[in-house]
C-alpha cells in the first residue's frame, strides 16, 4: 500500500465520490487505515453507527475481493442491491442461487470484476468454497455479527466457530470482526478465534436518538390496546418491528393489528421459507409496514427508516434488548423503543434459564444477565444511563426516557414484601410443594377457594394478611423480589415460587420500593425537523417519486435515497448537478442516475409561477 496519508486521501475521495458523504464518523477513518495497512481490527459500534463503511471502503482501496461473512442469507440480495445503487460491483453465494447463477458468480470472481462477495459462515467453510477462494486474490475478510462466535455472547452460533480457519489459511489477509454488542468475555473470544493481534475500536454504546420506555403489562386486551394507541398516535404510517416471544403470538398479533388498520406481517422460524422471504421483501421495499416477529428476525436488517421497536415480552438480557432496539432509527432520526413488562416476563425468563442451562457456570452468567435486564425494567432512574453503565460507560441522566420525562412516584413496601416472602415459605413448608404466584396471592388475600381449603392453607398465619392490597399490587412487589433474586421461580411447568437470597430482607437489611402506577401520558409524534408548507409538499413529492423509482428498479425506497437525503434536498433546493452533488448521500452514480429528475422536481417548487395573460 502507499503511505498512510495518500491512502486516507483516497479513502476520503471514495467517501465523497461513491457514498456521497462529506466526513467520517467516530473512528471510521482509523479502522479503514488499519485494514488498508493489512492489520486486523475488532470493531464494536452500535447499530446505525456506520460499521459497513469500515470494510466497504478498504475493500475498494485494496486489490482483490472482500469476503463479507453474514449469517443472513435472506438479506444478502438486499445488501448487494444497495451496493449496486452505489455503483459498487458485489455478489453473493448462497443456496438461493441456481447452479448457473453460482457459476456466473464464480466466473466474475475469476475475472476480478467483483469487489465484495457475501457468504454465510457455513458456506464459507465448505471445501468447494475454500478451493474457490484459494484461486483468487482476497482483499480482506469482514465477519459481521462477530459476537455469534462466542458461547458467552447473546446469540451464539456454532457455525461461526469454524471461521477460525481463516487466519490459518490466509494469515496475511486482514480480518475485521464487527458487532454492535459484546461484553469483555465475548470480545476476548472473538479475538482468540478470529483475529491476530488486532487493534480494538470500541465506540460509545449511546443511541441518543432512541427514546426508551416501559409500559406495565396488563391483561392481553389492555396491552394490545396500549400498543395500538402507541403506533397510531405516534407512528402512524411508519415502519416498525414488534417482537414477541412465541411464534403463535406473532401471527395472532399481526392479525389483530391488521384488524385495527395497521399494516402488519408476521415473521418466525416456523413459517415456510417462501412466506418469510415474501414478508421480509414487503417490509424492506414498502413503506409503513410493521413486522411482528420473534427474535429470528432482525439481525443484519439495514432499513434506516424503522421508527420504532416494540417488545410484547421482555428480552432475556440487556445485550438482546440493545441489539433489538438498535434496529430503530438507524438514520439518526428520533425513534422509540417501547416494551410491555409484567410479572409473567420475570417468571417465564427465570423458568427458561433453569430448564435450558446444564452447565452451572453458564447458568450463573445467564442469571446475572437476566437480573440486569429485570433491574432495567424495574428501575425508577434513567434507563439510558443504566444501559450505558451495563456496557461500562458513565453518563448523566438523558432527559429523554420515560423515567426522565415523567419521574415515577415511589413508595416503600418493605413490610408487605416480608409478608409475601413469609407466605411463600409457609405454604412451601406446609406440604413441600412450591405454588405459583396466583395461588400465593389468593392465600394472602384470604380467598376461600376449594383448593386453598383442601390444602389447609386457610389455617396458616399468613392467610388473609394481604387483603389491603390488590392482586396487581402484590404482583408488582413480587416482580421486584424476583428481579432481586429474593424469590425464585422453579423450572417445572407450574412455575412454583421458592425463596432465594431472602436473608437480607428478613433481617431488615434491604428495603423494597415500587412505583405508584399511573398510565403514561400520550406523547406527540416525534419528528426530526417538523416540515410545514412548501417544504412538506416538496418532501412528499420527493417521496412519491422515490416510490415510483423503487418500483421501476426493483429496489427498496431507502436504497434509492434515504429520508435523510430527501430532507437535505428539501433544505438545499438543488436545481442543477453541481448543487445536487453537495447533497448528503448523493455520490457520482446516484447523481448520474437520479440527479436530473430530482432537479426537475425541485425547480417546480422554486421557479416563479408563469404570468397568465387574458381577460379576468
Amino acid at each position: 500500500m502507499a503511505d498512510s496519508s495518500a491512502t486516507m486521501e483516497r479513502a476520503q475521495d471514495l467517501l465523497n465520490r461513491v457514498f456521497g458523504l462529506h466526513s467520517f464518523r467516530g473512528f471510521q477513518s482509523e479502522v479503514i487505515e488499519t485494514l488498508a495497512d493489512g492489520r486486523d481490527a475488532l470493531v464494536l459500534m452500535p447499530t446505525g453507527g456506520g460499521k459497513s463503511l469500515c470494510y466497504q471502503i478498504p475493500a475498494l482501496l485494496r486489490d482483490g475481493v472482500a469476503i463479507v461473512v453474514s449469517p443472513l442469507i435472506a438479506l444478502m440480495a438486499d445488501q448487494v442491491a444497495g451496493l449496486d445503487e452505489l455503483g459498487i460491483p458485489a455478489a453473493f453465494l448462497n443456496s438461493a442461487l441456481s447452479r448457473e447463477e453460482q457459476r456466473e458468480v464464480q466466473r466474475r470472481l475469476a475475472a476480478g470484476t467483483i469487489k465484495l462477495l457475501y457468504v454465510a459462515p457455513e458456506r464459507l467453510v465448505m471445501p468447494s468454497t475454500i478451493e474457490l477462494l484459494k484461486r483468487i486474490r482476497i482483499a480482506l475478510f469482514a465477519i459481521d455479527e462477530a459476537h455469534c462466535v462466542s458461547m458467552w455472547g447473546h446469540d451464539f452460533r456454532p457455525e461461526y466457530g469454524a471461521l477460525s480457519l481463516l487466519r490459518e489459511l490466509w494469515p496475511a489477509v486482514p480480518r475485521v470482526a464487527l458487532t454492535a454488542t459484546a461484553d469483555l468475555n465475548t470480545r476476548r473470544e472473538i479475538v482468540e478465534k478470529l483475529l491476530i493481534e488486532p487493534r480494538e475500536f470500541v465506540a460509545s454504546f449511546d443511541r441518543p436518538n432512541i427514546r426508551y420506555r416501559v409500559a406495565e403489562k396488563q391483561t392481553a386486551a389492555e396491552t394490545l390496546a396500549e400498543l395500538v394507541d402507541f403506533i397510531k398516535d405516534e407512528h402512524a404510517g411508519e415502519a416498525g418491528i414488534v417482537y414477541c416471544m412465541y411464534r403463535a403470538t406473532t401471527e395472532e398479533l399481526a392479525q389483530e393489528l391488521c384488524a385495527r388498520g395497521i399494516r402488519a406481517l408476521p415473521y418466525h422460524g416456523g413459517m415456510t421459507h417462501e412466506a418469510r422471504t415474501a414478508n421480509l421483501e414487503a417490509f424492506l421495499r414498502e413503506e409503513g409496514v410493521v413486522m411482528v416477529a420473534t427474535i429470528a428476525f432482525g439481525m443484519g436488517i439495514d432499513k434506516p427508516d424503522v421508527r420504532f421497536v416494540a417488545h410484547m415480552d421482555m428480552p432475556k438480557s440487556i445485550e438482546n434488548y440493545f441489539q433489538e432496539t438498535g434496529r430503530a432509527g438507524r438514520d439518526g432520526k428520533p425513534a422509540d423503543a417501547w416494551m410491555a413488562y409484567g410479572l409473567i416476563d420475570a417468571v417465564n425468563q427465570r423458568r427458561l434459564i433453569e430448564r435450558s442451562c446444564s452447565d452451572e457456570m453458564y447458568a450463573r452468567l445467564t442469571r446475572a444477565k437476566l437480573e440486569a435486564m429485570l433491574a432495567l425494567a424495574e428501575t425508577a432512574g434513567c434507563r439510558r444511563q443504566m444501559i450505558l453503565r451495563y456496557f461500562g460507560e458513565e453518563s448523566d441522566p438523558c432527559g429523554n426516557c420515560d423515567n426522565c420525562i415523567e419521574p415515577p412516584e415511589m413508595h416503600e413496601v418493605t413490610e408487605d414484601a416480608r409478608r409475601l416472602v413469609s407466605c411463600i415459605w409457609r405454604v412451601h413448608q406446609s406440604g413441600g410443594i412450591a405454588y405459583g404466584a396466583s395461588y400465593i396471592i389468593k392465600v394472602l388475600q384470604g380467598e376461600a377457594s376449594d383448593r386453598i381449603l383442601l390444602n389447609g392453607h386457610d389455617k396458616l398465619s399468613t392467610y388473609g394478611i394481604g387483603r389491603h392490597l390488590s392482586a396487581e399490587e402484590w404482583r408488582r412487589i413480587l416482580r421486584q423480589l424476583i428481579a432481586r433474586d429474593i424469590v425464585r421461580v422453579e423450572s417445572n411447568n407450574m412455575g412454583g415460587l421458592t425463596l432465594g437470597q431472602a436473608r437480607g430482607l428478613l433481617k431488615g437489611e434491604e428495603r423494597i420500593f415500587i412505583r405508584t402506577y399511573k398510565k403514561a401520558s400520550k406523547r406527540r409524534k416525534i419528528v426530526f425537523d417538523e416540515m410545514t408548507g412548501e417544504d412538506l409538499l416538496l418532501f412528499e413529492r420527493l417521496k412519491q417519486w422515490r416510490r415510483e423509482k423503487a418500483q421501476d428498479t426493483g429496489k427498496a425506497p431507502y436504497q434509492v435515497f434515504t429520508d435523510a437525503t430527501l430532507e437535505d434536498i428539501v433544505r438545499r433546493r438543488p436545481v442543477n448537478s453541481s448543487q445536487m452533488a453537495e447533497v448528503s448521500g448523493v455520490g457520482e452514480v446516484k447523481l448520474e442516475r437520479y440527479g436530473h429528475e430530482v432537479n426537475a422536481i425541485v425547480r417546480e417548487f422554486v421557479a416563479p409561477a408563469p404570468v397568465r395573460s387574458g381577460r379576468r
